[in-house]
């Protein structure tokens, strides 16, 4: 995925990766700092500043509005993922029966009686799977097709072969609950690798092999079971997030509203003097007060970055590819 990636491997690893902890307390960090500097920055003493007029009073009263506010809109939040798992005795035999049928549909193609029940075991065999079936199609290929399209065939073969080799190391001793299963899930492209297994049916289908004519059928099939199954992996983390996220933010809600409303109550800037480094106890004071008030904000961020990158990068469903790549390059097809 980061070679597909507009922006930089640093910048997707902050966004997808790290810790959603270590991430909301960088964006903590940088609001502390950016209070600090611009504190600093003004040429006008920052106690002198604080104490003529309201302006802390009014600023801790809208962020004791706004952490209440917060904590409402994840309770009905929490509210609506839990709806989405309540229903009627019929509807959730519905749910049932079609989940049923999907793994049955995938335990035919990838040649067991029952597949994996593990997400990340059920994703890993429809991964070996494709990498199977790509090795049947070589084998059975050999030297038999010409070369007009012989070579981006062998391409398009070793581009599935490799990704599908790293796709299922990626999902090896992970554990749903983790990024890691959604990560390696992003990593593989299937949405390319079913438009080109599908245009070379279609235009050198009948050149093929019989054998590998129906391998290529199969990996095709393999590749359009991999879409919906990583939707539902997709869904399921989603819904796991957001339940952590609702229970880490009325968690920190509680300190938060302590801090605001006891600064509101007992900060007088007019009564805190001295400096460190040339900077306002007071100001430092102020600043801090705010980022720990601020604290369920920075989380609800961290949180929504990931889910909002990924829901970005996997808006479509089949072979659609919505953004620049580089894999077009390996097959020249004119």
């Amino acid at each position: 995925m980061p070679e597909r990636a507009a922006g930089s491997t640093p910048k997707l690893w902050f966004m997808l990766e790290a810790d959603r902890w270590l991430v909301a307390a960088t964006l903590s960090a940088a609001l502390w700092l950016g209070i600090v500097a611009l504190g600093a920055a003004h040429p006008a003493p920052a106690r002198v500043l604080l104490a003529s007029g309201d302006p802390v009073e009014t600023l801790f009263q809208a962020l004791v509005a706004g952490t209440i506010t917060a904590v409402t809109l994840v309770l009905t939040l929490s509210q609506l993922v839990l709806s989405q798992e309540l229903g009627a005795v019929g509807d959730q035999r519905e749910r049932m029966e079609g989940a049923m049928s999907f793994r049955e549909d995938v335990a035919d193609v990838v040649g067991t009686d029952v597949s994996p029940a593990e997400p990340s075991a059920f994703l890993r065999s429809l991964v070996r799977a494709t990498r199977e079936r790509a090795e049947t199609i070589d084998e059975a290929v050999g030297d038999a097709v010409e070369r007009d399209f012989g070579e981006p065939l062998e391409g398009y073969l070793a581009s599935v072969i490799q990704d599908a080799e790293a796709t299922t190391d990626r999902l090896e001793d992970t554990s749903f609950g983790t990024f890691a299963v959604v990560r390696a899930a992003l990593d593989y492209n299937y949405s390319w690798k079913l438009y080109v297994g599908n245009r070379i049916l279609a235009e050198h289908g009948p050149d093929l092999p019989t054998e590998a004519r129906e391998a290529l059928e199969a990996l095709v099939a393999t590749l359009e079971l991999f879409g919906p199954a990583r939707e539902h992996v997709k869904t399921l983390y989603f819904q796991w997030e957001l339940s952590n996220l609702s229970r880490v933010l009325l968690v920190t809600a509680i300190p938060a509203l302590v801090v605001a409303v006891g600064t509101l109550a007992f900060f007088d800037p007019a009564r805190v003097s001295g400096t460190v480094l040339r900077l306002d106890y007071a100001l430092l004071l102020l600043a801090t007060t705010v980022t720990v008030s601020l604290v369920p904000f920075s989380l609800l961020l961290a949180y929504i970055l990931r889910i909002v990158t990924v829901t970005k990068r996997t808006l479509s469903i089949g072979p659609f590819i919505l953004r620049e790549t580089d894999r077009d390059a390996e097959i020249d097809w004119e």
